[in-house]
């Protein structure tokens, strides 16, 4: 198993989604750059968090969706070209993903490990502070943005709904992170 170059990370997601999701692509790239920023954090652990943070959502790619529900599509898509096993796992359970999978039916998340670590807090982080084309934002805005895109009785919008506090606590553990390391807490450039 390999955990590649944050670079060939970078251009397996660019070919995955720039042309087929240009808005994705965006986002990604922002969740990227935020992750950087992020990546000398204590306990974080740089290159298996910058790589998933690149990697996060190309289960999105139609050349890759498979089940239609991207973190399971995109870290069975990793793990059939070799990436590491917590690549994969970062990329499955990112942004409480195992909710919605509980919440479709959807099996096979169980064969990926939430680790549950300041790497991983710190991808959930990365997602919640960054658009859905790639703008600045708050955890509370872009979770609000999501319900009004999907609607409140939608599944996506319930399974937010039930996995907020997961979310928020580690959105919390992060931004306390972010404040002893001396870096700031909001983002003012994509």
């Amino acid at each position: 198993m390999m955990v590649p170059s944050f670079a060939d990370a970078r251009a397996l997601a660019e070919l995955t989604l720039a042309e087929h999701l240009p808005q994705r692509w965006l986002h990604t790239q922002a969740v990227a750059r935020e992750a950087v920023r992020l990546a000398a954090l204590p306990d974080v652990e740089r290159e298996p968090f910058l790589v998933a943070a690149v990697l996060h959502d190309v289960g999105y790619s139609p050349v890759i969706a498979r089940t239609g529900f991207h973190p399971l599509d995109g870290a069975r898509f990793l793990r059939s070209r070799g990436y590491d096993r917590r690549v994969t796992a970062l990329v499955a359970h990112h942004s409480a993903a195992a909710v919605e999978a509980r919440l479709r039916e959807i099996p096979g998340l169980e064969g990926f490990d939430d680790e549950a670590t300041p790497t991983r807090d710190a991808l959930w982080w990365c997602d919640a502070v960054c658009g859905p084309t790639g703008e600045p934002t708050t955890p509370d805005e872009r979770w609000a943005e999501v319900r009004r895109r999907y609607g409140p009785t939608h599944l996506v919008s319930r399974a937010l709904d039930e996995a907020e506090q997961a979310m928020r606590a580690a959105v919390d553990r992060t931004r306390t992170r972010l404040t002893d390391a001396g870096l700031a807490t909001d983002r003012h450039t994509p």
